[in-house]
């Protein structure tokens, strides 16, 4: 059968993957010149490795998107490291997540040891000067219940702002989560259920990892895979509608009961000539965009379905990357967590090269500022060089010998749909994959929960949702 996707990222290319397993004809529709979606990566001149528009990396528990490298057969492309994760208190950085073998210089084999990284945590939140004895136990026993747990359902009738600051009290919740909520979530921190943090502590690794060439080779790489076994990708692509006509009904054809689904698609710019734009049919389509987008191309859906879609809020993320010819961090630590009401103008500083070496982008030490913002904050009006210049000051906190001309470029990009908001008992407000409309289905980024949003979940809905698609064929 004939089937359109609507997204070249993640999960449009696994259900697309799974699609042609099942014999299926797929036509992909991307607005961008790339596959990848949030994921997607630039080259700049001299880099032989690409760098990833919004930060990105993998997990060691990251098993669906494991077993998809390895169908495709770039599992051996995968490469893990252990960066330093720190946290700002009051004016210096402190690590509290991270391999055992650090508490222990010297020693690298104790990061084989069973539960090592929850040792680490331990080990490294005695050392940290903001908590106490009996913040430190608080602390540990209760991220000592939330990896064994797996009742995460009756974690999302509470928030995670009451239930932190009960089970491990006011000064841990201050210093750590409160921060963590205030900048993914904005004016949303205090109403994020415990279900999100929950699925935070229990998958995420101190061990990362990422691709060999970026995770733009990944994306081209699963791109490629799908074009050879007959999938069609039409990029620079925008869909403009889709829509359902009726079909006569066919005593062989399967679909009889089914309507057609036409979906129109113009180029991203005017003046644009390409001879895919235009209408195609099919008997199947799968919307892998923002909910917003999706009750744009998809007006007919019946009220409730709509009111369920606009229910759904999300935040957008501004970053600014920084390529400079000094590293940033002396200590060579990787990822900084920032508490905003400490003056940053950003979430988080991840210096990508103490992950990935400079020496893959020309010698050049790359340094991500993000945030996750509402649409109306001013940072998403601001140009380029306003928001550069409001970010570069804080550089220097990292390190005091820090000078603007380490500057060597700079880019931005800011993303409207980056981080769904997961309220209080939100698995009740997350619409069915499998829309109203025979043949119409809808797998987006806030459909990826408990968990928080990541290459691994997105490629496990592609394959889900591919799977309920594949059954109404009968």
């Amino acid at each position: 059968m004939k089937i359109a996707i609507i997204g070249a990222g993640a999960t449009g290319l696994a259900a697309a993957h799974d699609l042609l397993n099942n014999g299926h004809s797929v036509t992909i529709y991307e607005a961008g010149d790339r596959p990848g979606g949030l994921a997607a990566g630039f080259k700049a001149p001299g880099w032989d490795w690409s760098l990833e528009k919004f930060y990105h990396h993998w997990f060691a528990s990251d098993a669906d998107l494991l077993k998809l490298a390895t169908e495709i057969g770039v599992r051996d492309r995968v490469i893990y490291n252990r960066p330093e994760t720190v946290v700002y208190y009051e004016g210096r950085f402190y690590q509290l997540d991270g391999a055992l073998s650090t508490v222990f210089p010297g020693m690298p084999w104790v990061d084989k040891l069973p539960l090592s990284g929850s040792i680490a945590r331990g080990l490294l939140a005695l050392q940290f000067p903001g908590f106490n004895l009996i913040d430190t136990i608080r602390y540990g026993l209760s991220g000592a219940y939330l990896v064994v747990t797996s009742n995460w359902r009756a974690l999302e009738r509470t928030t995670a702002h009451a239930w932190l600051l009960r089970w491990m009290g006011r000064r841990v919740y201050g210093l750590l989560w409160q921060p963590l909520l205030q900048g993914k979530f904005a004016e949303y921190a205090e109403q994020v259920n415990m279900a999100w943090m929950w699925a935070r502590v229990k998958a995420r690794t101190p061990m990362l990892g990422t691709f060999v060439g970026g995770f733009q080779a990944f994306f081209d790489e699963l791109a490629a895979h799908v074009q050879k076994r007959g999938a069609r990708i039409l990029y620079r692509t925008r869909v403009e509608s889709i829509t359902a006509v009726p079909e006569r009904p066919q005593s062989d054809d399967s679909t009889t009961g089914q309507p057609r689904w036409l979906v129109s698609a113009q180029p991203p710019e005017p003046g644009t000539h390409n001879s895919e734009f235009g209408t195609d049919s099919f008997d199947r389509v799968l919307v892998t965009t923002s909910p917003r987008l999706m009750t744009r191309l998809v007006p007919q859906l019946p009220p409730d379905y709509l009111g369920t879609l606009s229910g759904l809020k999300s935040l957008g993320a501004v970053i600014v990357i920084f390529a400079l010819d000094h590293q940033l961090s002396r200590q060579g630590y990787y990822w900084h967590n920032l508490p905003k009401n400490a003056g940053f103008p950003f979430l988080a500083m991840c210096e990508h090269t103490n992950f990935v070496s400079s020496q893959h982008f020309g010698g050049q030490h790359l340094v991500y500022c993000g945030d996750y913002l509402p649409l109306t904050h001013p940072h998403f009006a601001m140009s380029d060089d306003e928001l550069c210049a409001t970010f570069l000051p804080s550089l220097k906190r990292f390190n005091p010998d820090f000078d603007p001309s380490w500057v060597q470029q700079t880019w931005v990009f800011k993303e409207p749909y980056a981080q769904p908001v997961p309220f209080v008992n939100h698995s009740r407000n997350i619409p069915p994959m499998r829309t109203p409309l025979p043949g119409l289905f809808f797998a987006s980024m806030s459909h990826v929960y408990p968990w928080d949003r990541g290459t691994n979940y997105a490629v496990q809905l592609g394959r889900e949702v591919a799977a309920q698609l594949s059954a109404t064929f009968g």
